[in-house]
């Protein structure tokens, strides 16, 4: 039996996340993409939210217990405001959230307590890479076992804040199974590229490309300590976290074409009246709402250790990055000509939905 109606602490979690996203991240969107920046302050501001801090026990320093479903509804509620600044306060979550789910006991009391202690820190992960044939199951980055250490080779690209992170956890395959492994900044072989990706959007989020040539670590490092981990429950909780930041985008979208429909007037009557803009209205929504509760019953599951998650999680990442897709071009098109101009939201939100498609691995619930 589904509720639909948030319980009253996922209701002031909301509320807090709404406020940020409207008031802060909504407000400089533009602004940071132009600028190719993100304030510190704006992170830090959203890092004081809690959302990583409130998904761990307090075992590991933090004053919580996950629960993917209030984790989907905050980061669609964060995503509304900013994609970029969303996924820049949450870059740490994609290395804590892993070891939380399938690290070793000692990698949890080791990384936990001190990623989520204090102010943000750039603790990151670097899943993407630059094929045609990208699957997250047949990783082209390789790690082999030798003697007590594991070495790694391949390149990765789209990681966010490989500059400046402590640790990376990059996913590799060994033999035939996606497995992570914590990577030092230090490490010996492993280079960052001193220029940013250049994308079409998402410019305020500061990524990379990292090469692992011969890197060694030892085997202790690798997730879940020398046994390894499964890593389907990593995955399905990163397409739900994809999913969750689509339907934020795809939400403002549509309440800015929406807005605009009802106000703006055109040989005498609003916009909204036109029959042509109102279907296309009426589209946006439903497949809003359609995608929504599909990541919902996914994050459900997860939470439940329903067999068919993975099957679930997919469904809602597939299907929420086409509508998102969808909903954000008609967004541009209800705007007409002013869609197109380079200040306005709407245009922005195209640019950044454009990525869902593709930008597996940068949001995880």
């Amino acid at each position: 039996m589904y509720s639909f109606e948030p319980n009253e602490e996922q209701q002031m979690l909301i509320d807090v996340v709404s406020k940020y996203a409207e008031n802060d991240l909504r407000t400089s969107s533009n602004e940071n993409e132009e600028n190719k920046e993100l304030p510190k302050k704006l992170i830090n501001k959203g890092w004081e939210l809690g959302l990583l801090q409130a998904s761990i026990p307090e075992s590991y320093g933090g004053f919580g217990e996950r629960n993917a479903v209030t984790n989907v509804l905050a980061l669609e509620e964060m995503a509304y405001g900013d994609l970029a600044g969303t996924l820049a306060v949450l870059t740490p979550s994609l290395f804590a959230t892993p070891i939380l789910l399938a690290g070793s006991e000692e990698q949890k009391k080791n990384y936990l307590p001190k990623i989520i202690a204090g102010e943000w820190s750039p603790y990151t992960a670097a899943l993407i890479e630059m094929s045609f044939d990208f699957d997250p199951n047949a990783l082209k980055t390789t790690a082999e076992i030798v003697s007590d250490k594991i070495k790694l080779n391949g390149t990765k690209a789209f990681v966010p804040y490989a500059k400046e992170a402590h640790e990376i956890l990059v996913y590799a395959n060994l033999n035939g199974v996606t497995q992570g492994f914590i990577v030092p900044k230090d490490a010996v072989g492993l280079s960052i590229s001193e220029e940013r990706e250049k994308l079409m959007g998402l410019n305020a989020l500061p990524m990379y490309k990292v090469e692992l040539r011969d890197v060694m670590i030892p085997l202790s490092n690798r997730l879940g300590g020398a046994s390894g981990h499964d890593f389907e429950l990593i995955l399905a909780s990163l397409r739900l976290g994809s999913a969750s930041a689509a339907l934020g985008v795809a939400k403002s979208s549509f309440e800015y074409a929406k807005n605009y429909a009802k106000e703006r007037e055109a040989f005498g009557v609003k916009i909204a009246q036109k029959q042509a803009v109102a279907f296309m209205l009426a589209e946006m929504r439903t497949e809003i709402e359609a995608m929504r509760l599909l990541t919902w019953e996914a994050a459900w599951k997860l939470d439940n250790n329903k067999e068919d998650v993975c099957v679930s999680a997919y469904l809602a990442h597939t299907g929420a990055a086409d509508m998102t897709m969808m909903v954000t071009d008609r967004g541009v098109q209800i705007y007409g000509g002013h869609g197109y101009i380079r200040e306005n939201p709407v245009e922005l939100l195209m640019r950044n939905g454009r990525g869902f498609a593709m930008l597996l691995g940068l949001a995880i619930v």
